[in-house]
């Protein structure tokens, strides 16, 4: 009888769990800005990353002498080349490869770690919140870019460095809404339970509190990817990113400031793509937030 209870239990929450998500999901096909956004980064996947198999070129391939530069579009180069010659419809594909994943690997790290300083501070409090609050206080009240750029200068010029300072000042807002969330659940019945029967601090923390703030942090990352494309092309812009040949979106804009009179395609093409990208991502995201929110109508 036991172990059909359990089973029973097991099959109440499964069904349970299967219904929040189908209604997150339903709510979500019919959030007008959400399919949007969702249509623009489909495109956008499929030009960065199946765009390559169609289009087999060279993104450092150059064509020597004076002939080859800022040739408009044709048949052999669909977007033209750039000042040396390189085939930029390649770079786009290459570029976008490489501003998706610092997008990506910065806002998951980022909201990993806000959310590991939160649920330590929401779960024990006392001592342990205030100062980690106020940690995270002192953190938002520095000015982030200008920060950025001198970090992003002082450890160096490449990829795994801008993720890492875009990682440093970018997990304090998850931060707090982790902190906030965590000192509403530790009071629930189900905390008081695990407590009760013995569990440790860890496996309250990591097994009850954390699998009840993944939605709301699932929406966090979401539009943090849009906000650390941004960052990565603004610091690539500058000159302190991304480093030539590599290309991402942020430095081709870089090299193409110089030619904007002559040969404005070269701006238009990767601020256009990375225009697209982050609405894509904030509709994406605000419409994932109405849809995870039951209050909301739809």
């Amino acid at each position: 009888m036991a172990e059909q209870a359990v089973a029973a239990e097991k099959k109440k929450r499964s069904s349970d769990d299967y219904s929040y998500v189908g209604m997150v999901f339903h709510r979500l096909t019919r959030h007008k800005l959400a399919m949007a956004g969702a249509v623009m980064l489909i495109l956008m996947m499929l030009f960065v990353f199946v765009g390559p198999l169609v289009w087999r070129a060279d993104p450092n391939e150059q064509i020597p002498g004076l002939e080859g530069m800022f040739n408009p579009p044709s048949q052999a180069h669909p977007l033209g080349t750039d000042d040396y010659g390189r085939d930029v419809l390649a770079r786009m594909f290459f570029g976008g490869r490489i501003s998706l994943f610092i997008g990506f690997i910065s806002a998951v790290s980022a909201t990993l770690i806000g959310a590991f300083i939160g649920l330590l501070a929401g779960y024990y409090g006392g001592w342990a919140d205030n100062l980690l609050m106020r940690f995270t206080d002192a953190m938002l009240s520095i000015p982030t870019f200008p920060l950025l750029i001198a970090l992003a200068s002082v450890m160096g010029k490449g990829m795994w460095q801008i993720i890492m300072v875009i990682v440093v000042f970018g997990w304090m807002s998850d931060a707090r809404l982790v902190r906030g969330l965590a000192l509403s659940l530790k009071e629930q019945e189900y905390v008081e339970a695990a407590r009760a029967i013995g569990a440790s601090a860890n496996r309250i923390m990591w097994r009850h509190l954390f699998p009840n703030t993944l939605a709301v942090l699932i929406v966090s990352t979401t539009i943090g990817i849009g906000s650390s494309i941004i960052y990565e092309a603004s610091i690539s812009f500058l000159g302190f990113g991304i480093q030539a040949p590599l290309a991402s979106w942020g430095n081709m804009l870089q090299n193409a400031q110089q030619f904007i009179w002559n040969a404005p395609r070269l701006i238009v093409y990767p601020g256009l793509a990375i225009f697209i990208t982050v609405l894509g991502f904030n509709f994406f995201g605000d419409g994932l937030r109405d849809a995870i929110d039951p209050k909301l109508k739809l």
